[in-house]
C-alpha cells in the first residue's frame, strides 16, 4: 500500500481505541516479573533486552500522556525492540516446546504490541499535527 493512499484517508479512521493508550504502561508493569525472573537466572542478555524494552515502553507512555508528536518515534522505537525480541527468541529457541512458546509469545504478544505502539505513536503524530 503506498503512502499516497494512507494519507488519503481522514486521520480519523485511525483514531485507536482510548483504553489502548495505556497499554504501554500496563505492558511495562507486565515486564517487571519478567525481567526478576531473567535476573535469577542469571540471563544477563535478555535482561537489558526487557530493561531497554521496559524504559522505551515507559518514555512512549509519557509522551502519549503529553500527546507529543515525539511519541511517534517512541513507538517505533517500540516496535523494533519488540520485533527483535520476538526474532531473538525464535531464532534462539530449541526444537519442540521451546520453540512452540517462542512462536506463541511472538504472534499473540510481542507483534501484536509493536503493532499499537506503531498505531498510538502514529495517532499522537496526526493530532499533533
Amino acid at each position: 500500500m503506498s503512502t499516497a493512499v494512507l494519507a488519503a484517508r481522514p486521520a480519523s479512521s485511525y483514531v485507536p481505541p482510548a483504553r489502548l493508550a495505556r497499554l504501554p504502561l500496563l505492558a511495562a508493569v507486565a515486564l517487571l516479573p519478567w525481567l526478576a525472573v531473567l535476573a535469577v537466572c542469571h540471563e544477563t542478555p535478555w535482561v537489558v533486552l526487557d530493561l531497554t524494552e521496559f524504559a522505551a515502553l515507559l518514555s512512549l507512555d509519557g509522551l502519549l500522556r503529553r500527546r507529543s508528536p515525539a511519541a511517534l518515534w517512541a513507538g517505533a522505537a517500540v516496535a523494533l525492540l519488540l520485533t527483535g525480541d520476538a526474532l531473538a527468541d525464535i531464532a534462539c529457541a530449541g526444537p519442540g516446546v521451546a520453540m512452540l512458546a517462542a512462536l506463541v509469545m511472538a504472534s499473540c504478544i510481542e507483534l501484536p504490541l509493536a503493532v499499537v505502539c506503531l498505531w498510538l505513536g502514529r495517532d499522537a503524530a496526526v493530532r499533533a499535527a
